[in-house]
C-alpha cells in the first residue's frame, strides 16, 4: 500500500478540477487517464480509452458552473493505487439556479513515476421530489 495515499489523492483532485473547470483545457484532462484501459462512467454512460473519454470531455455541459468541494476521502489500494471519493456542489453562475450535489470516484493507478486514472464515476446527486 502507498503510505502517501492521502496527499496523492488530494493533490490529484486539485489538479484535475483546475484543468477540468477551464473550458479551454478541459479536453486535455483525458491525458490523465490510462490510454486504453481507463473507464469513465458519466451519469450512467460508459466510455473506455483515451479517445472515447476525450470526445466525452468535449461534450460535458458544465461550462458556466462553479464547483465547491465538500469532502475528499482517500484510501490506499492493495496494488499501490489510490481510491478517491469526492463530494461537492455545482452551481450555475446565475443566482437563480439551484445548487446540484455531485459525487465523483476515481481509482488512480501508479505508472511511469506518476499516477493515472484507471476508473472514474461521476454522478449528480439528484433526487425525485
Amino acid at each position: 500500500m502507498n503510505a502517501d495515499f492521502e496527499a496523492i489523492g488530494k493533490t490529484f483532485v486539485q489538479h484535475y478540477y483546475a484543468v477540468f473547470d477551464d473550458k479551454e483545457k478541459r479536453e486535455s484532462v483525458a491525458g490523465m487517464y490510462h490510454p486504453t484501459e481507463a473507464m469513465l462512467t458519466f451519469e450512467g454512460q460508459q466510455f473506455q480509452g483515451f479517445e472515447a473519454i476525450k470526445e466525452k470531455m468535449k461534450l460535458i455541459p458544465l461550462d458556466n458552473m462553479m464547483r465547491q468541494l465538500t469532502t475528499i476521502d482517500c484510501q490506499p489500494t492493495i496494488d499501490g493505487g489510490v481510491l478517491v471519493n469526492v463530494v461537492g456542489q455545482l452551481k450555475n453562475h446565475s443566482e437563480h439556479d439551484k445548487v446540484m450535489g455531485f459525487t465523483q470516484t476515481f481509482i488512480l493507478k501508479p505508472g511511469n513515476n506518476s499516477f493515472f486514472v484507471h476508473h472514474d464515476i461521476f454522478r449528480l446527486a439528484l433526487h425525485n421530489c
